[in-house]
């Protein structure tokens, strides 16, 4: 028996880059056409993000929420679960970043009570509108077809990458606490696509340092609030 440390993380993976893309493809035709929804709901954010006040701000966390809720159930619980051990634990982080924008988003109004610097603006809506416009364009340019494109609300990396962006953009602080899961399943995800040797592999994990960065900018904005 070899070792463990003989083992990499390429060794651990379950299935096989053809599985998991296939996945998606299933996926996809059983969500039809809950895509044109989800895409009306990403293009609503921004709506609301303009217009601005309390119940504008409520209403983006909502739709985020609802995002989360989805993928965590119907994705990682029904899908992803079926090929990774590891999903069910998924699931239920997505739960509770669900009910984290629902109680700092929804209840509390978090998304309306403050504004970000025009960087931390800019640098969010731009990770928004890509995970919104761009990020599905990927998989037919990789070659992977449009049945596997991945969706915001639908799939959990363009709904971790555009709610980075809109805690950023809509100058979510001092609410910490729901910027770690999106950025871990950054992380995760492209330790994942590494490991299937996939060139995309660094999208996530440099949108995990971005909304890093993003946040820590918002701290310091914050504490200078406060010490005003």
């Amino acid at each position: 028996m070899s070792e463990w440390w003989t083992y990499s993380l390429r060794d651990l993976l379950l299935f096989s880059p053809q599985t998991y893309y296939r996945m998606f493809e299933l996926y996809n035709l059983e969500c039809w056409p809950l895509q044109l929804f989800t895409l009306a709901a990403g293009l609503a954010i921004l709506g609301l993000w303009r217009r601005g006040g309390s119940a504008a701000g409520r209403a983006m966390a909502a739709i985020l929420a609802l995002g989360w809720l989805w993928v965590g159930w119907a994705f990682h619980g029904h899908r992803y679960a079926t090929i990774n051990l590891a999903a069910d634990f998924y699931a239920w982080a997505f739960a509770l970043e669900a009910v984290l924008l629902l109680w700092l988003g929804v209840i509390r109004g978090g998304f309306a009570q403050t504004t970000s610097a025009k960087m931390q603006q800019r640098a969010g809506l731009g990770l928004f509108l890509f995970a919104l416009l761009i990020f599905p364009l990927l998989a037919p340019f990789m070659g992977r077809g449009w049945a596997q494109a991945e969706l915001f609300g639908l799939a959990p990396d363009p709904t971790a990458l555009a709610t980075l962006g809109v805690l950023l953009f809509a100058g979510a602080r001092p609410y910490w606490m729901l910027f770690p899961i999106p950025v871990i399943w950054c992380v995760v995800s492209g330790a994942t696509l590494w490991t299937m040797e996939s060139p995309d592999f660094v999208i996530p994990l440099l949108a995990a340092l971005l909304a890093v960065a993003g946040a820590g900018g918002l701290a310091g904005a914050s504490r200078r609030d406060a010490q005003a």
